[in-house]
């Protein structure tokens, strides 16, 4: 009975040396594709995720300063509206009045170039 537990021993043992192989070959592989992607990643001109949020805390601060210059820029307006907008109500009524008709005259009669 000693030689079939002998057997057994022997084939755990390759079973094992097989599995460690394996998971070896499978950590090779997978760092050979990571290393891959990160060429081809580099190779497509992407930007990584500090840039990204670099940028995007600009926009947001470029966004909140253009904000603040139309408030700014809508109170000027509305404080310079004012004075403007008071002569261009005088002006209208002269505008709508219509001028008299003006008789119509006879064409002066040419004389002819010589």
């Amino acid at each position: 009975m000693q030689s079939e537990n002998r057997i057994f021993d022997d084939l755990a043992k390759m079973i094992n040396g097989i599995a460690g192989t394996v998971a070896g070959a499978g950590r090779e592989a997978e760092a050979a594709m990571r290393e891959r992607a990160k060429e081809f990643v580099g190779r497509m001109d992407f930007v990584s995720r500090e840039e990204f949020e670099a940028v995007k805390q600009m926009a947001a601060k470029a966004r909140a300063e253009a904000e603040a210059l139309k408030a700014r820029l809508d109170k000027l307006e509305g404080t310079a509206a004012k004075p403007a907008a008071a002569p261009k109500a005088a002006a209208a009524p002269k505008a709508t009045a219509k001028p008299a008709a003006k008789p119509a005259a006879k064409p002066a009669a040419r004389k002819p170039k010589t």
